[in-house]
Parts: structure tokens; sequence; C-alpha cells
């Protein structure tokens, strides 16, 4: 440091030992003997604030501060040069520490660890020391960001792609037979129709031509093998063979003529009358076979039957259809019929604009064409409901369960009224759609055309009425001689202690028979059924574990000694015989207890196209539910007046609020009208009628009067007065 110099300072640096020409500091000498110094001598060049470094730092510019390590170099661990004494020493502490501080349990797992990873993949590790030896560089080995970006999107091509929800994702089995997969749609909620009041309704408008009334049993016999077409069910209407029979007006029958329709196709023949009498209806008929025109037109004459909608209204028809191509076939043609009457119809599939279904549903429409999980969609969203639907169809409901719609097409009927009136269309008619026909149907006309789905007429089903009490063993005994002429006989018990008695007292009349319930070993089963198939044994005692799945051509006689717990199984039990094409028989006793389930085996009768004989509808009636639900036969509702049909107040008819009201533009539905090309048609709809409900013709009587100087508004409530018939009327 540099000093002007003073009377205890020389001038110069205070580095005495750097000063040129060497001489020493003999002042600081003298007065610091003895401290830092060599000798009784001072160190040259070093003061006494600086010797003992206290108090003193070394003044630092900007740069060096920022430069500065924040005394870093002071917490610097030693490290001895290398070859000093010391070195040999640090090491041997280290691994002492080292050997100290490991455990003999850890060293062994992470031995075993090693062993595990060279045995899983041995190879890395020999990669991994070829790569030492030849000085392998890892940041060009390894893989890159760009690297990984392109494997990842090689293992997932769908990635980042926008997936709509609602398309249907087609994959195709070995056949070449669509497999649909859908995303999964809650159904709905169930609802207690109890605590709801539901308007009364007319369903039955069919009046029976006078030469289709003329027509004899054989006749109509002819016709129904003449058109193809096979009917079972209770009292089924006779089938039609024109238009004219119809009774609809000229409107309707205008469209239809439009149409290129030139008579009606078999289904149509049979279907449109089953429809207008207001029964529920099973219709199994190919596609393009007519069936939807068969359900829409009887739809029309029923909606106009009732009265027109209100705000907040729900449809008054529905149509559920599996895919978006089917709904949309469907909505054409009941916007081309429904135009008739001015009747609005709504189409509602996944993939569309749910905000326009949402606002066409909203502004009212008496028919609703949807999928089932677009229709649920705008249930929950409280868009429309299902209050006033009095009208169901179900079309192509084979498709809707093989795409999985089984639970949402349940909870869809359980949500409209119970006496609505329900039409199922299905191209087969499976065990499932079976079984969904007896659920939501009631007294269902079944129409068959062609071979799909026909009835198993093989089977002849005879119900045997007694008293209670050993009437049916009396019975049973005087006929199993007969029965085993004719070849094995199986007969069902309900439970296995009645059927090991049955058992027992058949044998002590000499019959020879096997006994099978559900205690026997597998072996002893198998042992039994053998035998019975060999018909070593003639007759076979059984509860209902033999009702599924036994395939034995030989039993020719069925005998339900006890009736089976529920129908279906009683369907099973009458199916072990009539198979492999032959003939058989099925025989239920029945007794006054039964009467819970003698309604069940009259429908199921019916439905099989099976005499119903009268002391078993008179045991079914007995039942509080069948009788309610029983279709009561009647004359239909006339509405066929001089030609045209009978206008309610409201929709179609020149009063209809819903024409004359021009604050509202009515007609303009967006989305109501389905494809997005109809809506030019639909503003010059909506124009027509708005022109329509503001024009007023010109007469004097027409033209406001001042009251108090105030004119009056056209509108204004005003006492109906008398004028002159203008060209406009």
């Amino acid at each position: 440091m540099f000093h002007k110099g003073s009377d205890s300072k020389q001038k110069g640096f205070g580095f005495t030992g750097f000063s040129i020409g060497g001489r020493q500091d003999t002042s600081s000498a003298s007065g610091l003997t003895g401290i830092g110094t060599t000798g009784n001598k001072a160190m040259p060049g070093r003061s006494f604030g600086y010797h003992l470094n206290i108090g003193r730092r070394k003044i630092k510019n900007e740069d060096d501060y920022f430069d500065d390590d924040d005394g870093e170099s002071a917490n610097l661990e030693y490290l001895p040069a290398p070859g000093s004494p010391g070195v040999d020493d640090e090491e041997e502490k280290k691994k002492e520490e080292e050997s100290d501080s490991d455990d003999p349990l850890d060293a062994f797992m992470a031995s075993i660890e090693e062993e595990v990873r060279a045995t899983s993949d041995p190879g890395v590790t020999a990669k991994q020391e070829k790569g030492k030896d030849k000085g392998q560089r890892d940041d060009i080995e390894e893989e890159d960001d760009q690297e990984s970006y392109f494997r990842y999107m090689e293992e997932n091509p769908m990635a980042g792609v926008i997936q709509d929800d609602d398309e249907l994702e087609i994959e195709y089995d070995n056949d070449g037979n669509p497999i649909y997969k859908q995303k999964i749609i809650d159904p709905l909620p169930p609802i207690d129709h109890s605590e709801i009041e539901y308007e009364p309704f007319e369903q039955n408008f069919y009046h029976e031509h006078e030469e289709i009334e003329k027509l004899t049993l054989q006749q109509v016999e002819e016709l129904r093998k003449k058109l193809d077409i096979r009917v079972s069910g209770l009292n089924p209407p006779k089938p039609i063979t024109s238009f004219a029979h119809l009774g609809f007006d000229e409107n309707l029958i205008g469209a239809i003529r439009k149409a290129e329709y030139t008579q009606p196709m078999p289904i149509q023949a049979q279907g449109c009358p089953v429809a207008l009498s207001g029964r529920d209806m099973i219709g199994i008929a190919k596609t393009g076979s007519g069936k939807t025109a068969a359900f829409l037109w009887p739809l029309l004459i029923h909606i106009m039957d009732q009265r027109e909608l209100a705000p907040g209204d729900g449809p008054v028809g529905l149509i559920l259809a599996p895919t978006r191509e089917l709904s949309q076939q469907i909505y054409q043609e009941a916007k081309k019929f429904g135009k008739v009457y001015n009747i609005k119809v709504v189409c509602a599939y996944g993939g569309g604009s749910m905000w326009e279904q949402i606002k066409a549903c909203e502004e009212g429409a008496e028919i609703i064409v949807a999928t089932p999980g677009r229709l649920i969609d705008l249930v929950k969203k409280k868009a429309t409901n299902l209050k006033r639907v009095t009208y169901i169809v179900f079309d192509e409901a084979d498709r809707m369960f093989d795409m999985g719609f089984e639970p949402q097409v349940r909870s869809i009927a359980n949500h409209v009224r119970p006496d609505r009136q329900t039409l199922l269309f299905s191209a087969t008619f499976r065990k499932k759609v079976e079984r969904l026909a007896r659920d939501i149907l009631i007294d269902p006309i079944r129409v068959v055309q062609g071979e799909a789905g026909e009835a198993n007429t093989d089977v002849t089903q005879i119900v045997e009425v007694l008293p209670v009490g050993p009437a049916k063993w009396t019975w049973l005994v005087k006929r199993l001689v007969e029965f085993t002429t004719l070849g094995s006989v199986l007969i069902f018990v309900t439970r296995k202690a009645n059927a090991e008695e049955l058992a027992t007292n058949l044998k002590a009349r000499d019959f020879k028979l096997g006994l099978l319930h559900g205690d026997l070993s597998q072996p002893e089963r198998n042992e039994v059924i053998t035998a019975f198939k060999k018909r070593e044994v003639p007759i076979l005692v059984a509860t209902d574990v033999a009702a599924r799945g036994l395939d034995i051509p030989s039993i020719k006689v069925v005998v339900n000694y006890d009736v089976a717990r529920d129908i279906d199984t009683h369907t099973h039990r009458v199916g072990r015989t009539g198979r492999a094409g032959e003939k058989g028989f099925a025989y239920s006793l029945i007794t006054e207890k039964d009467k819970d389930f003698a309604g069940s085996l009259v429908r199921n009768l019916e439905g099989a196209d099976q005499q119903v004989p009268k002391p078993l509808l008179d045991l079914a009636m007995q039942n509080l539910w069948f009788r309610k639900s029983r279709h009561k036969q009647g004359k239909g509702k006339l509405l066929n007046i001089s030609g045209r049909i009978k206008e309610r107040p409201g929709l179609g008819s020149e009063n209809s609020t819903r024409l004359q009201d021009s604050t509202s533009y009515a007609g303009f539905r967006l989305g109501s009208q389905g494809p997005q090309q109809d809506r030019v048609a639909a503003m010059k709809e909506a124009f027509l009628s708005q022109f329509k409900s503001n024009f007023v013709a010109a007469s004097e009587d027409n033209q406001p009067k001042p009251v108090h100087g105030i004119i009056a508004p056209l509108n204004q409530a005003s006492e109906p007065k008398k004028r002159k018939k203008s060209r406009w009327d």
C-alpha cells in the first residue's frame, strides 16, 4: 500500500521488502521487539496489523465483489500432494470407515440384486463392459428426444387424435359381421308411475271394412298364406287387401299414392289393422319389407286424436332405432307423411348437433325419432320428457341388443306410462328380444313375414286345470302307459322332496324310471342321463336341473306335474321335446293355487299360437294384474267424417294456436328439420306462417275505430260483429 509519508511512516509502499535498495525499517523494529521477529529482528515488510490478520480486509472493487465466491476457498478440504506420507494414511482411514459403515446384510442383498440383474438381462452388463473397453459415447448411443417421440408415435398411432365420443367404433369378426363398440351410457333411473297422473287417451281407431268383415276363417287363412305371413295372439284382426279398407282420409291417401304405394305390402296388410286397433305388436320382418310405413300411418291417426302440445310437453310418438342412418331414414318417412297434418318431427342421434336437437325438442315436436343413447342424454338434460308418450316403437330391437343397448332400451320403456301402445320390430326373434317383448308388451299380436323367427309348431301344449288333491296323481297314472308307448317321458317336479316322493310312488306301481335332482353327484347324474338316452329307463322324474341343456330327441312327452317357478323355466321345460324336427307334446297340470302363474301361461300359449282352454282363462282372470292388463275388445273411435279426419282443437286445424302465434317463429325450427339441407324449407314455412297469421282481409269492419282519440289495436278483445263476406273468404 502506498503512503504519502509521515513522522512514523516513510513515503513509499508499505511492503519494505519490495523497496528499491533494500533499506531496512529500523524505526519500526525498535518498537516491536519480539513480535513477528526472528532473532530479535522484525520481519521485513510486515506491519503489525497485517501480520496478525486482525481487523484488515482487502478493499474490493465492484468486479471483485461479484466475482468472489464468498469464502468458498476457505472451506476446501485439505488434499495432500501425491507421494506425500499423508496420502497412504488418508486412504487407509477411508477404507476403514467404509468397512465399518457397511452392514453385512446390506452387502449380501446387494450381491443378490447384482446376480438377479445379470440373470434377467445378461446382455446389459456385457454391453456396458464392451462399451467401456471401446470408449463408447453415451451422448450418441442413447435415445434423444426426437427419437423417443418417433418411437412413441409408432407405438401409439392415435395419440393426440380427438375422437368423437358419439361415433361408433366398428370392428368386424371373422365372418365379416360388424361388431359395434359404443360408449357406456347410464340408463334412466327408475320411476314410480303411481305418483304421476296421466291423461286418458283413445287408441282404438280401426273399423273393419264391409268387404273384410265378410271374409270367412278359411278365406282369411288362405289370404295370409298368400301373403306369406303368420299371425298369433289374442283375436288378431283380419288382413286387408287395399288402402281403402283402412279408412284413411283423402289427404293421407293422396300422400300414400304420391309415395308410389299401389297396394299394401304383406307386413302392412296385417300390421296396420293391428296398430290401428291399439294393440301391442311384434313384427318380425326383414329390412325393406315396408314396416316403417306400417307403424307410421297409425301413429299419425293416433296423434290427431289428442290435444295440441303445450309448452314443456314431450312427444306423443317415440320411435327408437339402433343407428343414426336408420333414424334418419325413418325421420324422412315420418316428415313426408306428417306434413299432411302439420305434425312436427325431430331426429336426434349421436354425432349430430346437441344444441340444435335440444332447441328442437324444447320448441315441441309430436314425433321424436332417436337412438337410445341420445334420447337418454336429452331426457337427462331436461330438453324433453316422456310423460305424453302414448305410442312407442322399437325398430330393429335385435340390433339394439347386439350393440349393448338392452339396459338403455328397458329403462326407456319403463319411463313411459304403462298403458301406452308398444310396437316392437325385429329381423329375428332371439331369446333376449322375446324376454323384452314379454316384459314391456301386453297381449301382443305376433306377425311373422317369411321364414325369419318362425315359431316352433312341433310342440303341442295342453293345459289341464285340475282340483286340489290327488287329482294330478290319478291323471298321471291313467295316461303314463300311453305316453311310454309314444317314446320317452320326462316329468318335471319343482322340489327335490316331491320328486323323490313321486319316484317312489311310481316305482311302487312297477314303473321303471330314473331320478334326477340337484343333490346327486356328477357321476350319478351322468349315469342316470346315459340310461335315459339309451332308453334303458323310459321315464325320467327330474327337477329344473334338466330344464336346460338336455338334448334327447327320443323325448316325446313332457309332463309339468308341478308348474314352473317362472315362465322362462316353463319355456325351457317345454323345449325338451319336439327337437330335431320331431313332434312332441307338453302337458301342464295346474290347480287353483297356481292362479298367479295362470296369466303368464295364457300369454305364453297365445304367443305360441296354441289353444287356450276356457278353464285356464277363467283361472287367470281371478288374478288382479292380469285382469287389469287384459286387452278389452271394443269398437274403434270413428275419425273419418265425410272423407276427412276429424280435426282436434289445435294441431292440424284452422284454429291452431301454433299457426296464429306471430310473436314466436314457431314454424322456424332450427334442428327440428333434421339434416341441414332442410333449413331453407323451414325458413320458408316460418315466413309463410308469419304472413298468414298477420294478414287481415280488407273491409270496413276490420278498420280500427278511435277510442277517446286513441286507435285501439286490431287484436284487442271486442264483441264479434257480423261482416260481409269478402273474396278472401
